[in-house]
């Protein structure tokens, strides 16, 4: 059963999230919510690395300008599947 959560985070945050959640093609509620299922997950082996989009989210800090998340995330996927 989906409840209703009101929060109060930087503008400039919610901005750059919103843009993030439209380029993935989901909705912020669900981007949040996958967030927080990820960390508090009762899985403790579960190892996973948090985007630095995720981190400024969690820190208020802005990511860089000039991280290319798309190449970052291309990158990983050679790497993994290598």
């Amino acid at each position: 059963m989906d409840t209703k959560l009101t929060l109060k985070l930087n503008q400039s945050v919610i901005e750059n999230a919103k843009k993030y959640a439209a380029e993935k093609n989901i909705s912020l509620s669900r981007l949040i919510e996958a967030y927080l299922k990820a960390l508090t997950s009762s899985e403790k082996n579960a190892e996973f690395e948090i985007s630095p989009f995720v981190k400024s989210i969690a820190t208020g800090k802005s990511v860089p300008s000039e991280i290319n998340a798309k190449k970052e995330y291309s990158d990983h996927l050679m790497d993994k599947y290598e």
